[in-house]
């Protein structure tokens, strides 16, 4: 059979359902109905004589000929994508959809501001933000660029430092401190009503300290556990407990007296958060253009430090 004969809407659709893990989100994201989804990869599967997907009423998962289908096929898309790209924009500028897959607090803190002077210069080009907790393979997810810590990143990807190191930050309101009292050390946060976060994969967050090589991982309780940050901000406002962020979340909360910090010596900088992407011999004209934005803001950075 000749490959040329699929079609790149069959390939977006395994690419969709594979990232979502539903059919019914992926046929969400790529404008089409649950049924015409389903009928596209049953098809693509008859013709490849293989199962890409095992499907039950609940889940859906990804079979092996399916993963060695995504990690073939993943690349190759992307670099067709950049080809159509290249042409479009010979004459009439960058243009297309550029998808980047980034930790929340990553999105917040340092893609989105790269993001909005962008599209200021750049009308014709569409960014899709995906944030989530898990790690994915960009590549094989078929995203453009990444948003991770710098410990994070894979070995093979290039990486663009975006901003200052990170800190961690243990905060709390200043009616809770009148009634608890301060901690002076990580230890007496075992005596305090901490809010607790789950992680995506069901795990509870545990909260890191270190000083003078000298490094804590603590197990915390409390009256609370929530996976949404902006819940966690709406508790420790409340003085429900103690809450543990990135410190760029909270930044302007301590600034304006919301949030007391406290522990800060305990909480040394820490790695940098940095856009990644695969060395393709061929990017995109849009691409091109967010790298060079990218690395004139690092550039503008080094130079203030």
């Amino acid at each position: 059979m000749s490959h040329d004969r699929f079609g790149l809407s069959e390939l977006d659709a395994v690419i969709a359902v594979a990232r979502r893990g539903s059919f019914r989100q992926a046929a969400i994201d790529l404008h089409i109905s649950t049924t015409a989804l389903s009928n596209t990869i049953a098809q693509l599967e008859a013709r490849l004589e293989s199962r890409l997907f095992n499907r039950t009423t609940r889940s859906v998962a990804i079979t092996e000929a399916g993963r060695i289908f995504l990690e073939q096929v993943g690349p190759a898309l992307q670099d067709l994508r950049a080809a159509l790209d290249a042409v479009r924009s010979h004459n009439a500028g960058p243009s297309g959809t550029l998808r980047f897959n980034a930790f929340a607090s990553a999105a917040r803190s340092a893609l989105m501001p790269l993001v909005m002077e962008f599209l200021q210069h750049h009308l014709k080009i569409h960014i899709d933000v995906v944030t989530e907790g898990r790690l994915v393979d960009i590549v094989a997810d078929c995203f453009d660029f990444g948003v991770r810590s710098e410990s994070l990143v894979p070995n093979d990807m290039i990486m663009i430092p975006l901003g200052p190191p990170q800190r961690y930050a243990v905060v709390g309101s200043q009616a809770y401190f009148e009634k608890h009292g301060k901690p002076r050390t990580p230890s007496e946060l075992l005596q305090h009503r901490c809010i607790r976060v789950r992680l995506p994969n069901g795990g509870i967050f545990p909260w890191y300290f270190e000083r003078d090589a000298e490094v804590t991982r603590l197990d915390v309780s409390g009256p609370l556990t929530l996976d949404e940050p902006s819940l966690v901000k709406v508790a420790v406002q409340e003085g429900m407990g103690l809450g543990f962020f990135m410190e760029q979340d909270v930044h302007h909360e301590i600034r304006a007296g919301q949030f007391v910090r406290v522990l800060e010596e305990w909480t040394p900088p820490r790695d940098k958060l940095c856009l990644y992407y695969p060395n393709r011999r061929n990017p995109s004209a849009a691409a091109k253009a967010f790298i060079e934005l990218a690395r004139a803001h690092q550039a503008d950075q080094d130079g203030l430090a």
